[in-house]
């Protein structure tokens, strides 16, 4: 079933409205006859107009959540009966999967690419999934949806491997992967029915923005001094609305350690001295991001809410010396979402580093939506030091 069945007339209409609004500028960002639509925008309209939960600063195979559907939005240019597009990356598995024989390729992929649809459909508490996709054309957009679907292993043919790629089917869709980018594409073929959004492109889109913004007339300084032409404004940075956190230990991972201890942080019920009951686990917040953030969090035992990518609401709060950990209260729900539900680590087994990369997240992204509301979304390999490293 296609998500835009589901859907109101009002809403689609809306969709489509808000798609003709932004399009119509093309002409700000590109010459060509074609509309643009960049992809943030294609997120952002969707989630407005459907009322949908979004993770688009999320790492996680899905941009877009309504109700039980996890939803793939992908926007791209039309020229033909189908398009190839990028639906993964696997980059810290790109030695072994070149190493491999071509089935041992394939056998590879069809895991990965499955289990991260899997973990999407864990974290966000979703059971149908469906690709949303707005092909490019002159003087419209061309919508239509095609399904989100797992790998089936046992009907792959047709594999072609080249020197650079290598090409394979199931019974549902055809697949490429990419070894020099790690990237696995999938060809989105476009249906006899789609639903069509015409678009005009205004040839003069920043005199259109002055007059419906309704600016004031710019006085004519072309004859003053420049120095005296010229208003400086000095504003306060706007304090930043995010911090990322690691799943492991950055300088155990530094050390080509242990990443993920063995008796702390979300293995911290496998700590030595006292009985831990198997729930007690904490996400590290690291002095760093208290340094790089000082005003994120609240103080120390605030409680505040923490909105989790599935809908659900946690109440959480800073704790220990040196406030360096993100517990939950109780303690186990904070367990019992991320590492029984979503990562699927029974009671008694320790988490690696390894279980994340597969995964392709090893952090978890933390949005300030207000006064003691926040969101956590999963975010990519790598992305925690980018974070730290970020302006210096």
């Amino acid at each position: 079933m296609l998500f835009l069945d589901l859907q109101n007339e009002y809403s689609i209409q809306k969709y489509g409205k808000y798609l003709q609004l932004i399009s119509s500028l093309s002409d700000l960002f590109s010459e060509s006859k074609l509309p643009f639509l960049h992809y943030r925008a294609a997120e952002n309209i969707f989630c407005k107009a459907f009322d949908a939960m979004s993770y688009a600063r999320g790492d996680i195979a899905y941009d877009a959540k309504k109700e039980n559907f996890g939803i793939g939005i992908k926007t791209f240019l039309l020229s033909g009966p189908s398009k190839m597009e990028k639906v993964a990356e696997f980059n810290s598995h790109s030695y072994l999967i070149r190493s491999l024989s071509s089935e041992d390729k394939i056998a590879k992929l069809i895991e990965l690419r499955n289990e991260r649809i899997s973990f999407a459909n864990r974290a966000c508490d979703t059971t149908k999934a469906i690709y949303h996709c707005i092909g490019r054309t002159e003087g419209k957009l061309r919508i239509f949806e095609t399904g989100y679907d797992f790998i089936e292993s046992s009907s792959i043919h047709s594999i072609i491997e080249g020197e650079k790629s290598i090409f394979f089917k199931d019974k549902y869709n055809e697949y490429n992967f990419n070894y020099s980018k790690s990237t696995l594409f999938k060809k989105f073929f476009i249906p006899g029915k789609t639903l069509d959004v015409d678009i005009e492109i205004l040839k003069n889109p920043l005199e259109f923005l002055e007059r419906v913004m309704k600016f004031p007339e710019i006085e004519d300084t072309r004859n003053i001094a420049f120095e005296k032409a010229i208003v400086y404004e000095i504003k306060t940075p706007k304090q930043d609305d995010t911090v990322i956190l690691p799943l492991y230990s950055p300088r155990e991972k530094r050390l080509n350690r242990q990443a993920v201890p063995l008796g702390s942080q979300l293995n911290q019920w496998n700590a030595k001295g006292r009985a831990r009951d198997e729930g007690e686990i904490y996400i590290s917040i690291p002095a760093e991001v208290h340094h790089k953030s000082p005003h994120f969090f609240p103080t120390r035992d605030k409680a505040f809410n923490l909105l989790l990518p599935s809908g659900e609401t946690l109440s959480a709060k800073v704790c220990q010396s040196g406030d360096k950990a993100l517990m939950t209260n109780p303690n186990k729900a904070l367990s019992q979402w991320l590492l029984r539900k979503v990562l699927l680590l029974k009671p008694g087994q320790l988490l690696t580093y390894k279980h994340l990369q597969d995964l392709g997240i090893d952090s978890v992204r933390l949005i300030k939506l207000g006064a003691l509301n926040y969101k956590i979304e999963f975010s990519r390999l790598g992305s925690y030091e980018d974070f730290i490293t970020r302006g210096e």
